[in-house]
């Protein structure tokens, strides 16, 4: 073979190789969160959480860039406010900043808003899961503003990352966990836009093609 096609065969190779593992790494949907072991406040006390306590039930990592801060508490709030319709639904939330747990217990201490929180805050100094769910930002030392909602088997089912300066909605994350938890249970039924608990579903067919 010619040297130069050779060469030029193995860049196109090793650029294949490359762009494919780019595509593999933009969807984190079906990924396996990292395994961990971290601080976390909760119960107005410390305690150590793992991946083994995330396993067999579903929760929402909810990451969000520093304790102290203005966007983050009310986001916080939000889900407070929404926390026993999660725990209904068999869901734990799992708020996560690089601040430690120290910091979280501070917070909570001065802070009437971070007062209603009864979900545990893991402590992320190491950035273990801000890197592990890809959302740390290195340059700031922060996490971005990121979502995941985990399945039972540990698997990332939907996600999202936001810009540092909007905040997110509870009622839509409570939603989509819904919508997942139902399609889950019902694998030939498919959710439709904004669809609800309780609401109409679809079931994809070659009958229902063009139909809709």
């Amino acid at each position: 073979m010619d040297l130069h096609l050779h060469h030029q065969t193995n860049n196109n190779r090793k650029y294949k190789n490359s762009f494919t593992q780019k595509l593999k790494i933009m969807s984190q949907i079906g990924k396996e969160i990292v395994d961990f072991k971290v601080q976390a406040f909760v119960n107005n006390g410390f305690k150590e959480l793992s991946k083994q306590d995330v396993l067999g039930k579903w929760s929402v990592f909810f990451f969000y860039p520093a304790d102290f801060t203005f966007v983050c508490p009310t986001e916080l709030e939000d889900l407070a406010n929404k926390y026993s319709e999660f725990k209904a639904a068999n869901c734990e939330i799992y708020s996560v900043s690089c601040d430690t747990h120290f910091v979280h217990k501070a917070w909570h201490d001065t802070s009437d808003t971070i007062k209603k929180i009864n979900y545990p805050m893991l402590a992320d100094p190491t950035a273990v899961l801000a890197r592990g769910f890809d959302v740390m930002i290195e340059k700031a030392g922060i996490a971005d503003r990121g979502t995941f909602i985990v399945n039972p088997n540990g698997e990332i089912v939907a996600y999202e990352v936001v810009a540092g300066n909007i905040g997110r909605n509870a009622d839509e994350l409570l939603r989509r966990l819904q919508a997942l938890q139902f399609v889950a249970s019902h694998p030939s039924e498919v959710c439709p836009a904004k669809w609800k608990q309780g609401g109409e579903t679809l079931k994809p067919s070659i009958d229902l093609v063009g139909k809709i």
